[in-house]
């Protein structure tokens, strides 16, 4: 038993080693085909409408908590402190760029909250933002998480995207970190699919239509990441400012959109506690990866 373990774990470092091979090859491609693993997660939680008839208020609420959590941990391990380190300088010069960027990437996202028109979820119908418009609920809803994974696609990509500037070491170190960063948020993408397409269901939607809606939600990840893959790979000098933007974008959306979305009812507790829980398995992931 005890050679069966070894063997296995063997085979696991194999394939984890080929992962990191082929990404150091090809950065971009691996930028999109993370994206497309976090998007499916989103479709493997979203499919749950299918099994499901209603969900629990305290479930969703401690789903999207811990949503939020991997996405504040994600920006400061994942995002924040390499970009700190890929900055020239010492001192309060050394922080300049991550500040920029964080502010451009939180800034970013305040505009496109005002423009696109979208629902949060648990929110009614009267309280949607963006530019006024007479588009169905659930259209709204689908907009919503999508503005949400634009910076998560964004950070997978930026990440694969500065892997190809750096050698050795370095580079492999970013790519463990990508591939880290991809896990995570596919973690919490599968909750957040069920949390999208059970909400449509609620509005009278059919189950296929809910699940096409939900998974929908994260068809912009793979855009998101080869945009962001590809500015830092072509042009480094920016990528302390890209690996801050995408962390100030995450923050944006956990403060703007996630975290009230939690405080809508009884079970704050619940989604304080599922924050927690997901800042500590990203947490774990980059630091036990790495």
């Amino acid at each position: 038993m005890p050679d069966l373990a070894i063997a296995s774990q063997i085979k696991k470092n194999n394939m984890f080693e080929q992962i990191v091979d082929f990404a150091k090859a090809h950065p971009i491609l691996s930028a999109f085909y993370a994206s497309v693993f976090t998007w499916g997660l989103t479709a493997l939680g979203a499919s749950l409408v299918f099994f499901f008839k209603k969900a629990n208020r305290a479930v969703l609420d401690g789903m999207l908590g811990f949503t939020g959590g991997v996405m504040v941990a994600a920006s400061f391990w994942s995002l924040l402190a390499p970009a700190i380190e890929n900055s020239e300088g010492e001192g309060f010069v050394k922080v300049v760029p991550a500040a920029i960027g964080f502010a451009l990437g939180a800034l970013s996202l305040f505009g496109m909250d005002k423009v696109m028109p979208h629902l949060h979820i648990n929110f009614k119908k009267e309280e949607a933002e963006g530019i006024k418009t007479e588009w169905h609920k659930t259209t709204l809803l689908v907009l919503a998480i999508t503005l949400h994974n634009i910076p998560e696609g964004l950070a997978v990509g930026v990440l694969f995207g500065a892997a190809a500037t750096m050698v050795g070491v370095e580079q492999t170190e970013m790519i463990v970190a990508a591939i880290s960063l991809a896990i995570g948020i596919g973690i919490q993408n599968f909750p957040e699919g069920f949390a999208v397409s059970m909400p449509i269901r609620r509005q009278g939607v059919s189950r296929l239509k809910s699940f096409w809606y939900g998974q929908l939600s994260a068809i912009v990840e793979p855009v998101a990441a080869v945009l962001g893959a590809v500015a830092v790979a072509f042009f480094k000098p920016i990528l302390p400012y890209a690996l801050a933007f995408a962390a100030g974008a995450m923050i944006f959306v956990v403060v703007e959109e996630v975290i009230p979305e939690t405080q809508r009812d009884k079970y704050t507790d619940i989604a304080t506690l599922g924050f927690i829980g997901g800042f500590i398995v990203m947490m774990s992931l980059d630091v036990g990866l790495g």
